[in-house]
């Protein structure tokens, strides 16, 4: 039984573009479903989440992250009696406005974008699924149901001060509220995120030689993780001491979280779903003492992994194709595919030229920007030297 606070898929706000809804699948199930099977969902399988797609098979995309969110999304939400459908469909959906090249594609289309509005991800997920999906006879994007968008918009928290102009442009024909927090099935699925990068990008790291396995076990939560493994399996191989201790970590933060967001929904007194967006404060968080090891985990992982000189050098070299490739495409509109050809009629100013390319780049996957890039430019910016 869902709580009182859970988003009832009876009581929803509603498409922008009205519709008969489904017999037989709730409103979420169906936004869930629409997420599943639209083009940038499937992108994601060629989208770095660390590593440069070309490295290895083994390490996660962001449609293996994404998946792996919304099962930590799904558990969560589930032991807290919210609605698991919105959970994950915000969960499968986060990281689809994601540019090829992870968060170093981000920062280098932000920079590109700086004279024209900037870039943001999550917006551009917004873009994604409210207009530059089109498959459907009747509008633009998913059509998705106001407590979706909500979701994708604000899982992080309100949006204040400058908003990215992705978002703003939606939001002035369809009202998000971007000044409140999100649902409390939005908030799991943020922080779900959090949940599983931490550990994915601890597994991969290890794989990958570029974290001591000897160096985690000064991590809080991750030592003590290690060490029970130790104890109750004294005589297990490498491979599953790992697996068996990352797994408990896994289950330390899912625990930590579920108690303690059950804690502050009983404490919160809410009535519905929208007490929850009015509360103030987010009602989905882990406790203090967890919070304070997750930190020092990031770091470990900024300074260890992220920023390590291998993935540094890689980072460096996929910055240059895309800041090269942008104003290619900028100087010649008729580089884009050729069904883009309406809005490139419009494009008239070079904002929204820009914007365009924007779109396009930032579509793309790892592999494709690189081989747009070799070809247009001349040069591979992958091989050494």
């Amino acid at each position: 039984m869902r709580a009182i606070y859970a988003c009832d898929p009876g009581a929803v706000r509603g498409r922008l573009y009205q519709e008969e809804e489904s017999t037989f699948r709730s409103c979420f199930q169906r936004d869930r479903d629409r997420i599943i099977h639209c083009s940038a969902f499937r992108r994601l399988k060629h989208k770095t989440q660390v590593f440069v797609a070309h490295e290895g098979d083994f390490y996660r995309t962001r449609l293996t992250h994404s998946i792996e969110v919304a099962q930590v999304a799904r558990t969560i939400s589930n032991a807290l009696n919210l609605n698991i459908d919105l959970t994950e469909a915000v969960a499968l959906a986060h990281d689809l406005g994601h540019t090829p090249f992870g968060h170093t594609g981000e920062d280098a289309l932000d920079e590109l974008m700086a004279p024209y509005g900037g870039f943001d991800h999550n917006a551009q997920t917004l873009r994604i699924v409210t207009a530059l999906e089109r498959h459907y006879a009747e509008f633009d994007g998913l059509n998705l149901v106001w407590d979706t968008l909500e979701g994708i918009a604000k899982h992080n928290g309100p949006v204040t001060g400058e908003i990215p102009y992705a978002l703003e442009s939606y939001n002035a024909q369809h009202d998000l509220e971007l000044h409140t927090h999100a649902s409390a099935e939005a908030q799991v699925a943020a922080l779900s995120d959090d949940i599983a990068y931490n550990n994915h990008d601890l597994h991969d790291g290890i794989r990958a030689g570029l974290l001591d396995e000897e160096e985690i076990l000064d991590l809080p939560i991750v030592g003590d993780c290690y060490r029970e493994v130790d104890q109750a399996f004294p005589d297990i191989d490498a491979y599953r001491r790992r697996h068996e201790a990352l797994r408990r970590v896994f289950g330390v933060m899912v625990g930590d979280l579920i108690d303690t967001s059950r804690e502050n929904l009983q404490g919160a007194g809410a009535g519905s779903a929208q007490d929850i967006r009015e509360l103030g404060r987010p009602v989905i968080a882990f406790s203090k003492a967890t919070w304070e090891d997750l930190k020092i985990i990031r770091a470990f992982l900024f300074k260890n992994m992220y920023r390590a000189p291998s993935v540094m050098e890689q980072r460096a070299k996929v910055t240059i194709a895309l800041e090269e490739l942008f104003p290619i495409y900028m100087q010649d509109l008729s580089l884009l595919p050729s069904r883009w050809q309406g809005e490139i009629d419009l494009a008239v100013s070079d904002t929204a030229k820009a914007r365009l390319v924007a779109d396009y780049i930032a579509g793309m996957t790892d592999r494709f920007a690189l081989q747009q890039h070799a070809e247009l430019s001349g040069r591979d910016v992958m091989i050494a030297g």
